[in-house]
């Protein structure tokens, strides 16, 4: 009988359900970017990779920026009913405050009207060519680029019931 790496260790529920979530975009990644079936592994490395890179920045962020801002928040990933993967933020007090679907928050953070955004495409477009480590700088570049980090800070002004000055 052979034992399995995930037999030895299991995933969290959360951490499987980002990875959920990763898998559910590289399915729409699949469909958007040009790429092949023999891209599929590829695509779901992108996919499984933007999920958990961004949603484990996006919780600490929303932690530092709302107590910079005087209104500390606690941010959590936690599951709904259905076991999908879920960001909440809870105030100082305990109060639940917001409660975002992982898919939504990937949805505002890399999309435009539906459409991923053309910077975001382009990086992910090249993360789908050349080798693994090409990858790994396409992915590492689409983290950190502007529309990225602009829609993030939009979501947290949201959050703390600010309007954003940039749309």
């Amino acid at each position: 009988m052979t034992v399995t790496n995930a037999e030895l260790d299991p995933l969290d529920p959360e951490t499987q359900a980002l990875m959920d979530e990763g898998d559910r975009l590289a399915r729409h990644l699949a469909q958007t970017l040009d790429a092949t079936l023999h891209d599929q592994p590829r695509l779901i490395f992108l996919g499984r990779s933007l999920a958990l890179n961004l949603v484990r920045a996006f919780l600490p962020t929303v932690e530092h920026v709302s107590g910079r801002a005087g209104a500390p928040l606690h941010a959590v990933l936690d599951l709904d009913e259905r076991g999908r993967a879920v960001v909440q933020t809870v105030t100082a007090d305990g109060e639940l405050k917001a409660v975002l679907p992982v898919d939504d928050l990937l949805r505002d953070l890399l999309f435009v009207r539906g459409v991923l955004n053309p910077v975001v495409r382009g990086h992910l477009q090249d993360g789908v060519l050349g080798d693994e480590h090409h990858a790994t700088r396409a992915l590492v570049a689409c983290l950190k680029s502007r529309p990225v980090l602009d829609a993030m800070g939009r979501q947290i002004q949201v959050w703390l019931g600010k309007k954003s000055l940039r749309r």
